[in-house]
């Protein structure tokens, strides 16, 4: 058994590597090779008056391995100047964060190795976000505009430099402090002119691919924006309205997400950034449960696997706005990036040995 921090995910995983052992696990989900179930959370009254403990899991199957992935969250919704609403986590204390990564072998059940989920997750969403792009976005495609300057948007323009050759990147987030810090990283990571602007709407217009990674759970952009040829990817379930995915001539999302049942005194659909969610407190407890902006009617897109067996079409011309949603197939990202990972990390001999039997009993469970 490994334990693999985020050091060593960082030391091992590339993300033209994230994005291709992705894709290959995307596609044999249509030949009956891959299987996910999709997220579960569960909310639960905590010590803090304004927000509430958020248990999320997904889990799925791709190559030989099996993968869950655990959070523990303390969640809460501030309000920004503008009235927006944004969604803030931590695990015991601001700053400090609970995710794990569990990989087992599908061959006979044993536990490989429990990773931290930081690191890895961010490179699976942009990775995600990269494979996007590579199917819908224009082939020359140059010019990213970004709102936000997180770690997901850091990777979420590390994976468009992957699949295509960008020139130019205009970033906005809220605090000019972050999109600065953001633009000078990026430029020296990436070697590429990076700039921050003051604006959403600036950062947006003449932009090829435009990328919106941030936490809000309201929409970001809006559909006057919106330019003949452009690329779309969101972040967040929330970020993009109806109104705006209206003017999207071509809109595909990763896969299905979120459970097909009715909502019930248990289950609520569009708590804060979950898309649905078993929720437990009094009826006073839950009015500290924001509701988002109502979702979209994804139904009846169609999904990557569509696109790649010629079921749907993607992008035909130039002028088309495309609009590719990471949502979907999350338990396969999970067990494609992270038994890749651990296939590194054994290789290299990186991460910290457990012995496998403290993993394993006598009494039949």
């Amino acid at each position: 058994m490994l334990m693999i921090n985020n050091e060593v995910v960082a030391q091992t995983l590339t993300m033209l590597e994230c994005i291709e052992v992705q894709e290959t696990a995307f596609a044999a989900l249509l030949e009956g090779k891959a299987i996910y179930r999709p997220r579960i959370d569960t909310y639960v009254p905590c010590d803090r008056e304004d927000g509430y403990y958020r248990f999320g899991t997904v889990e799925g199957s791709s190559g030989g391995y099996y993968a869950v992935r655990l959070k523990s969250d303390i969640v809460h919704w501030p309000r920004g100047a503008d009235g927006s609403t944004s969604e803030n986590k931590y695990c015991v204390q601001p700053g400090t964060f609970c995710g794990l990564v569990i990989l087992y072998s599908a061959g006979n059940g044993e536990p490989l190795a429990i990773m931290n989920d930081g690191h890895l997750q961010h490179m699976r969403v942009g990775g995600a976000a990269g494979i996007g792009a590579r199917l819908l976005a224009r082939e020359d495609a140059s010019v990213v505009g970004m709102l936000g300057s997180g770690g997901m948007a850091r990777t979420f323009l590390e994976a468009y430099a992957a699949v295509r050759k960008l020139t130019k990147v205009k970033v906005f987030s809220r605090n000019p402090d972050n999109r600065l810090r953001y633009a000078a990283e990026m430029s020296k990571a990436l070697g590429l002119d990076v700039v921050a602007v003051d604006s959403a709407r600036e950062a947006v217009r003449g932009v090829d691919i435009l990328s919106t990674c941030t936490d809000s759970i309201s929409p970001t952009i809006d559909r006057t924006w919106l330019e003949p040829g452009m690329h779309v990817v969101n972040l967040g379930p929330h970020e993009i309205s109806a109104d705006v995915a209206a003017c999207f001539d071509v809109k595909v999302q990763q896969g299905k997400e979120g459970l097909d049942i009715p909502e019930s005194a248990l289950y609520r659909k569009g708590i804060g950034g979950s898309l649905g969610a078993f929720v437990m407190g009094t009826e006073e407890q839950q009015k500290r449960l924001p509701r988002a902006t109502k979702n979209l009617k994804l139904g009846e897109w169609p999904v990557y696997t569509d696109i790649i067996s010629g079921k749907a079409l993607g992008r035909t011309s130039r002028d088309q706005i495309t609009h590719y949603r990471t949502i979907g197939n999350w338990g396969v990202q999970f067990s494609s990036v992270g038994s890749l990972v651990y296939r590194k990390a054994k290789a290299a001999g990186l991460g910290h040995e457990l012995p496998t039997e403290w993993f394993l009993q006598d009494i039949r469970n």
